[in-house]
């Protein structure tokens, strides 16, 4: 096993430094830090069944190494702090990270008190949690408290945080006597935009589309984050306060996000129909043989979408059943759901419509969740994939 990480670990007790290798073997155990204190700690085991013959990695983790030390719970909705790394509840963290904000201090890690810098979702973790929660029900939440933390939970994108001080003069330099020794994450650090200014505790997101930086601003009713992916992007924010780019700190396009119907598509995502680049061919060849055009068929499908005519539960974006045409999404997430519409104007279409040659074709046992469909160009013109399984684990 090599550490691609930029931290040492521990495996079997043997120190391992960034980019070393070690030899693993059935029972291994393996702890993502310098010391056994405050890491999970992971078991690396070799299994076999019956009916399988491929080798499996199964990691066994201590309940107590997965709890939040705030609530004293398993992890809800974990999220993970740097550069300490310790994890917490989505919804302890923000909470103590309001209270932080409140008293004008740094934000100290609530295990270590180390100053905090940045904090995320941790989903592999969150993934750890919830097989946790399936194999022992006795760790679970009764569903207010639950519902209590989600409503407490401001992580949904990387939070770069503040220190709550400014940072100490170092050398001298003559840019000193135009400026009060702080770095600047973003313009509204430097000069007041439509009555606001970021104090040095204030904590800033970074957008996935440009990298820049803008102010958090949870209450301030310009969207900062995609509903579909939760992931942030400033240039919502930035247009509506009417701010430009320049070399220092850049602003992305307001095009990045933006409310679903008033994005535009003028082909076929690459994404459609599971990457099916044949059943593309034909769902295109379906509407100019139908007399129109993808964009009216997507705003056809997405007024059914609006009305709820659509069974939502295989759409890939988050936040599914609140997502209405006015809800703000990246290019990204609005794809996926073109892709997602498009398979249900698909299963609209009477056969007779269809080509010839693709209208006498079988469905597909395995339906939309194929594999063969993407390594075998025969197989995916052969069979319609345009169905549901009748046979699989997606059934």
């Amino acid at each position: 096993m090599e550490n691609k990480s930029q931290n040492t670990i521990l495996v079997d007790g043997v120190k391992v430094h960034s980019d070393d290798t070690i030899v693993i073997k059935d029972g291994s155990q393996i702890i993502p830090g310098p010391d056994r204190e405050g890491f999970v700690s992971y078991k690396f085991h070799i299994m076999s069944g019956p009916d399988i013959c491929q080798r499996q990695l199964k990691i066994c983790v201590d309940v107590n190494h997965a709890k939040c030390s705030i609530c004293l719970n398993l992890w809800h909705d974990v999220v993970t702090v740097a550069p300490c790394l310790h994890n917490f509840c989505n919804g302890c963290f923000s909470e103590w990270l309001r209270r932080s904000k409140e008293r004008h201090s740094a934000v100290l890690c609530p295990q270590c008190r180390a100053v905090v810098h940045f904090a995320g979702k941790n989903h592999f973790l969150r993934t750890i949690a919830e097989d946790m929660l399936r194999a022992d029900s006795s760790l679970q939440r009764s569903h207010d408290e639950v519902a209590l933390l989600d409503t407490y939970a401001l992580v949904r994108s990387n939070l770069v945080i503040g220190s709550g001080k400014k940072n100490r003069k170092r050398a001298y330099t003559p840019l000193d006597d135009q400026s009060d020794g702080t770095y600047h994450q973003c313009q509204q650090c430097v000069t007041e935009v439509a009555g606001f200014r970021c104090k040095y505790d204030t904590v800033h997101l970074q957008c996935q589309a440009c990298g820049g930086m803008m102010p958090s601003r949870t209450g301030f009713g310009i969207p900062q984050y995609c509903s579909g992916c939760d992931r942030s992007f400033c240039g919502a924010y930035w247009h509506a306060l009417g701010v430009t780019g320049n070399g220092s700190y850049p602003v992305c396009s307001q095009d990045t996000l933006r409310p679903i119907s008033d994005h535009s598509i003028s082909r076929i995502p690459l994404l459609a129909h599971e990457k099916n680049l044949h059943e593309q061919n034909i769902t295109d060849s379906c509407i100019r043989q139908m007399g129109r055009t993808l964009p009216d068929v997507i705003s056809e499908w997405i007024a059914k979408f609006e009305n709820r005519e659509i069974d939502r539960r295989r759409m890939m974006l988050n936040h599914a059943e609140m997502i209405t045409a006015r809800t703000f999404v990246c290019q990204d997430c609005y794809h996926k759901l073109v892709s997602f519409l498009l398979y249900w104007f698909r299963l609209s279409i009477p056969k007779h419509l269809l080509p010839p040659d693709e209208s006498a074709r079988e469905d597909c046992w395995y339906g939309y969740a194929c594999r063969t469909q993407h390594r075998s160009q025969e197989h995916a013109q052969k069979r319609n994939h345009v169905c549901r399984p009748t046979r699989g684990s997606n059934m």
